[in-house]
């Protein structure tokens, strides 16, 4: 093993962790399945916030959420911040200020006015093209291809029940899976790859799939790989909502999808599943590179910014709801010499750790106030004693405005304080498709107890902001009275 590996982060985009890495039978993943035999699978790996920019920000700084700014989603007109401080430190910077020749290609969406460029990377482009501006090299290959995007056809397509302005949410697309952005990625990160070969600096790269973000659409064979009526429905698709937060049954109206049902639902996941097994197989492509042109020098990860509910619970997209299909990842780590093959790691572990773990591998110290903690001993097989037993995840709002919610889990409950409505308890062991809220249930009055003691801990761990409003509300007495200041 080289002191300094190269290092490949291959990020997905709202990749739930129960389809390619919970339930290998589901969605065919040869590659994500060869990952995880050569190197070691996270099985509680968790986002710690389920939106695109928040997220990204933080898998960039190591820091939560309310310490870096970016609250919510930065190309919306209601966005907090615009753009990440460039006073932060991000791994990106540091490891390129310490030797490494860092690269990027794909989804940036961290800033309006910034590309990777700000932060350490040379960009290689392929922006989303929605959420980015650098998309003109795209358009550049797909033209070279003899393909105009304007003549594609969406073949079967599935909208959102949203009046003049219904979303796209999944079909077919007429384009050669050689002319899709998921192809071209793979496409810019090989040359990438083949390029170091003439580098003497370690490299580090960062490709971000524009996927499997809706709309799922994608070219055949993926478009029809998976039959609808194979596809087993969600065990939570049926929610009632009773006794849930009143913004989880409003937001099938404000996603357009309260009145579609499982058949539907089930063409639209079939084009997910479709998804996930084209972009398999652009990673499969890259490992291949890797293996050709890097060697064992190098560590491979894996992971996604957050899940996607694709019907689960009935809804769409990602919103003010955080169960475990948006904030439980995927998150793989293959790096020979240190990671012992198809070990599995069942510790809680976040995608802000990733920062200062890719810091460590380059022999980078962290900086000292980050949220983040380096995976390097978990991979090494090594446990620290004060290893948490738990995971911590918030989340603002996005569209429709602000609503704060802080969450933690435990091996067996999950507890969600929502600070403008009732709170949420699960019991994952008996309740895994979170149906049933017993927050207010007496016989879990003890257990509600310890989690808010464990949710202020992280709080107060992490300097939240709205900690001492946060305690003042969670030890109320049964009255609704505030203690005394």
């Amino acid at each position: 093993m080289a002191d300094r590996p190269n290092i490949v982060l291959l990020l997905t985009d709202q990749e739930r962790y129960d389809v390619a890495s919970g339930d290998r039978d589901r969605v065919a993943t040869p590659n994500l399945d060869r990952l995880s035999a050569e190197g070691m699978t996270f099985e509680r790996a968790y986002t710690p916030i389920g939106i695109c920019t928040s997220a990204r920000a933080s898998l960039l700084t190591g820091l939560y959420p309310h310490n870096h700014g970016m609250l919510n989603n930065c190309h919306e007109p209601d966005a907090i911040e615009e753009d990440l401080s460039t006073d932060l430190p991000t791994f990106g910077t540091l490891l390129a200020e310490n030797g490494y020749d860092n690269s990027y290609a794909g989804k940036w969406h961290v800033g309006r006015t910034q590309t990777p460029e700000d932060f350490g990377f040379d960009y290689l482009g392929g922006g989303d093209g929605s959420h980015d501006d650098e998309d003109t090299d795209f358009r550049e290959y797909q033209r070279e291809l003899g393909v105009s995007p304007e003549d594609a056809e969406i073949r079967d397509p599935i909208y959102t029940d949203q009046g003049t302005d219904p979303v796209l949410i999944a079909g077919e697309t007429t384009i050669p899976k050689e002319a899709t952005r998921t192809y071209y990625l793979a496409e810019q990160t090989i040359e990438r790859i083949e390029r170091a070969d003439e580098d003497d600096e370690p490299l580090f790269h960062r490709t971000d799939f524009v996927g499997p973000h809706h709309p799922y659409l994608v070219p055949e064979p993926y478009a029809s790989m998976y039959d609808p009526a194979d596809i087993e429905r969600w065990g939570n698709f049926d929610e009632t909502f009773d006794g849930k937060p009143r913004v989880h049954e409003k937001f099938l109206e404000y996603r357009g999808v309260a009145d579609i049902d499982w058949e539907t639902w089930a063409e639209a996941v079939s084009k997910y599943f479709g998804f996930v097994t084209f972009i398999d197989e652009q990673i499969g492509r890259i490992l291949d590179a890797i293996e050709e042109h890097l060697g064992d020098d190098t560590a491979v990860v894996h992971a996604a910014d957050h899940g996607d509910f694709t019907g689960s619970h009935r809804q769409f997209n990602k919103g003010p709801m955080m169960y475990e299909e948006v904030y439980h990842i995927p998150m793989l780590v293959r790096w020979p010499g240190t990671v012992e093959p198809g070990s599995n790691c069942t510790e809680f572990v976040r995608l802000l750790d990733l920062m200062p773990t890719f810091l460590e591998m380059g022999g980078v110290e962290p900086p000292a106030d980050v949220d983040g903690r380096s995976l390097v001993p978990l991979l090494e097989g090594t446990t620290p004693a004060d290893w948490p037993e738990s995971v911590f995840a918030e989340y603002h709002g996005e569209e429709f405005g602000l609503y704060s919610q802080r969450m933690v889990r435990t091996d067996r409950y999950k507890y969600v304080h929502n600070a403008p409505d009732r709170n949420e308890l699960y019991d994952l062991e008996h309740d895994p498709d979170e149906l049933r809220n017993l927050a207010e249930h007496p016989e879990y009055q003890s257990v509600r107890d310890d989690l808010e003691a464990t949710l202020l801990d992280w709080m107060t761990a992490t300097d939240d902001p709205i900690t001492k409003w946060t305690e003042k509300v969670l030890t109320a007495d049964d009255s609704g009275r505030m203690p005394p200041e």
